[in-house]
């Protein structure tokens, strides 16, 4: 403001002029199927609606949506809770309702009180498994619903109770993973609902436990968007203490940080990740290693499993790939997928977004893994929906899992089924595992296509930087590849004018109505 000196008296000196905050993206008027879809809720939203004036916002709507959606999955399970998962060898197949957790918490000594990691397994409850084959924060987490369960009553009863305390628990986990997609790009809150709608994720929520480090990793990415690297790598460190898959989100935050010159960043993030990590891991590691390690010497020695192309090739082969093959070949394959993933990150036109570049190298571990559970869809959904935030798309790709998830049933179906052949035979469960393979490489090619493409990507496309980058939202490249290297600008439609990243007083583009 000017000193009183420099203003003429009864001189009125007007505020200076704040640019208005970003209008917030419309789903409903820039994307066909979502307009089409909110014809179920009274149409698109009108022209004149007064937005932030009433209690139901996005994110809390996104929220509920979730929890509805899982509720809705909790009741696909029902002919399982009440009698297909304790009587019948095939009836959990048959209707496609087959969950880990009622079963293990017999089979891995919660019914019994057995401490985790501690207390070896007897070979007749576990089937020679030993240890519970779990990472560390699972195991903390199946623990605490074991605590949490009445142990009174027959057998029965308690897997019911259970798999109920946990369900709770993971209801919670779908919470805050819809509030932290909704949240991480601030301009397009309704991308949450990709993931609170997502049919594959209501049914495979209560399969397993990989919802916990969903959730984590979704907590982590938000802090990202955020700019708080240390935050980041403890939630993500928290994640990779519950599941292996988060810290390979750690590879593409290396190579943009090293195109974008933000070394310190990073450090921050990685330092944060392994600090985290070790805190949970360093007292089961010291005092009970061959529980500890189980989970690690499982996956090396465990064969080829359900849903990969391994499998595929092993059950059409005279002669199948053995694990030690298969374990280094899956390597190699990783290895030199990541390094195409780095290749594209530094020759790209425009520096790709965290989140495009986080969905393909959990993408590419999942397709050369060695085994896919039904569950580990969950692991792509928060990705998918942040990366591309297409409604055809997603469905697209939703449509492919939710076939994988009704063939691996009907196929288990049909091999506990004796001479009834009740279910899918082999083949056509091969034609399952090929559909879900071929619906995960299409997004895979879409989001390639968009980093090569940028004028293609919708988040770029509605004048937005990388909202999911923090630090690297609007930041100037550093190093990239002789071709590439420029001064960044926001790669809009041609026919709109282009937005100067990370300028605040740039308009949005006006070529296409938000």
């Amino acid at each position: 403001m000017p000193s009183a000196e420099m203003t003429p008296p009864g001189v009125y000196e007007p505020e200076p002029e704040r640019s208005a905050p970003p209008e917030p993206v419309r789903p409903t008027r820039e994307d066909e199927v979502a307009a089409a879809g909110s014809e179920l809720v009274g149409g698109p939203i009108g022209r004149y609606a007064l937005l932030g004036t009433s209690w139901w916002t996005p994110v809390r709507i996104v929220a509920l949506v979730a929890i509805g959606m899982f509720a809705l999955g909790l009741v696909q399970k029902a002919p399982c809770y009440h009698s297909a998962w304790f009587f019948g060898a095939s009836s959990q197949y048959t209707k496609a309702c087959y969950s880990d957790i009622p079963h293990l918490y017999q089979g891995r000594g919660f019914a019994d009180h057995l401490v985790p990691y501690f207390d070896r397994l007897p070979d007749a409850l576990s089937g020679g498994m030993g240890y519970l084959e779990y990472p560390v924060l699972t195991g903390v987490f199946m623990q605490v619903a074991s605590w949490l369960t009445p142990h009174s009553g027959g057998i029965q009863h308690q897997e019911q109770w259970y798999w109920f305390v946990n369900a709770a628990m993971l209801m919670v986990c779908t919470a805050v993973l819809a509030v932290c997609v909704a949240r991480t790009h601030r301009r397009r809150p309704w991308d949450g609902l990709l993931v609170a709608l997502a049919p594959a994720a209501a049914l495979t929520a209560t399969i397993n436990w990989d919802l916990l480090a969903v959730a984590l990793t979704a907590a982590a990415m938000l802090m990202w968007a955020r700019s708080r690297p240390v935050a980041f790598g403890i939630l993500l460190g928290l994640a990779t203490a519950a599941k292996l898959y988060p810290v390979l989100l750690l590879g593409p935050l290396l190579v943009l940080c090293w195109r974008a010159g933000r070394w310190r960043e990073f450090v921050q993030a990685a330092a944060g990740t392994a600090a985290a990590w070790l805190v949970v891991n360093l007292p089961v590691m010291l005092f009970a290693f061959p529980g500890w390690s189980k989970f690690y010497s499982f996956s090396h020695d465990r064969g080829v499993d359900f849903g990969s192309f391994w499998l595929i090739w092993s059950q059409n082969s005279d002669h199948p790939p053995s694990t030690d093959f298969v374990n280094t070949a899956a390597t190699v394959l990783m290895v030199l997928c990541s390094i195409g993933i780095a290749v594209l990150t530094f020759t790209a036109p425009r520096r790709p977004r965290f989140a495009q570049l986080a969905f393909l190298i959990v993408a590419v571990f999942i397709l050369t893994n060695k085994v896919y559970s039904p569950q580990y869809v969950l692991w792509l959904v928060p990705l998918a929906a942040l990366a591309r935030p297409k409604w055809r798309d997603f469905l697209i790709w939703q449509a492919c899992e939710v076939a994988y998830f009704l063939g691996i049933w009907m196929y288990l179906a049909y091999t506990t089924s004796g001479e009834a052949h009740k279910g899918l035979p082999t083949h056509g469960y091969q034609w399952a595992i090929a559909l879900h393979l071929l619906g995960t490489l299409y997004l895979c090619a879409v989001v390639v296509r968009d980093i090569l493409m940028p004028e293609r990507d919708v988040v770029r496309r509605s004048g937005d930087d990388d909202p999911s980058g923090g630090v690297l939202d609007g930041a100037e490249d550093v190093f990239a590849f002789a071709a590439v290297a420029r001064p960044p600008r926001h790669a809009a439609p041609y026919e709109a004018p282009q937005v100067e990243w990370g300028r605040p007083e740039a308009a949005p583009p006006q070529g296409r109505s938000l």
